[in-house]
């Protein structure tokens, strides 16, 4: 009942700025606005995440290439899955990350049910195997459009560190608590200089 709740006032303040997100992304790079890919769910049910296209529309491509020709970030990709400096992204991708808009059409999964306000961060069905044991929390729930690792400490945090805090926010897991999660995501997102 609060995720929907808050999922549709939200979606409902921020649909004109979903909107000019929208017209950005196809006037500055053309294709698609907006980008799905397969996620984990609840029980392990796998649905499609939506987010604002942030990258380049032959993106395998370039990840193909790029990890070929650079084993440092090989290495970088095979520790984290993500990249500090990922050439996949476009300028206005960068910003939209920064500022998490990319993540705004997520809304729409919270609606549909896929996801909750508060949760573990998605994850691929690829990378839930890296959960180990952890992975029976993660299982457990619904994947959060915000979540305790995002408030805690987003991308400054390695990945065996991401993992734990999603594990210890199922099993600790109140009302109150994703109270106050909502109320910190609004100044997380604030500090750029730590967005995933």
């Amino acid at each position: 009942m609060m995720d929907v709740t808050v999922a549709s006032i939200a979606l409902v303040l921020a649909a004109p700025i979903m909107l000019v997100v929208a017209i950005l992304i196809l006037v500055t790079d053309g294709g698609p606005a907006i980008f799905s890919h397969t996620r984990v769910g609840f029980n392990g049910k796998r649905f499609a995440c939506y987010k604002f296209r942030t990258m380049v529309a032959n993106s395998e491509q370039v990840l193909a290439n790029y990890l070929a020709s650079n084993p440092e970030a090989a290495e970088e990709w095979e520790q984290n899955l993500k990249f500090r400096n990922d050439p996949r992204i476009t300028l206005l991708g960068h910003v939209l990350r920064k500022s998490s808009l990319d993540e705004l059409p997520q809304l729409i999964n919270v609606l549909r049910g896929d996801m909750s306000c508060v949760g573990p961060r998605p994850v691929v069905p690829d990378e839930l195997q890296r959960y180990g044991a952890c992975a029976i929390d993660y299982l457990r729930t619904r994947p959060g459009l915000t979540g305790l690792w995002q408030v805690t400490g987003r991308d400054a945090i390695d990945y065996p560190s991401r993992v734990s805090i999603d594990s210890r926010y199922v099993r600790n897991w109140s009302i109150w608590a994703d109270v106050v999660i909502l109320i910190r995501t609004v100044f997380a997102v604030m500090r750029f200089d730590h967005a995933s």
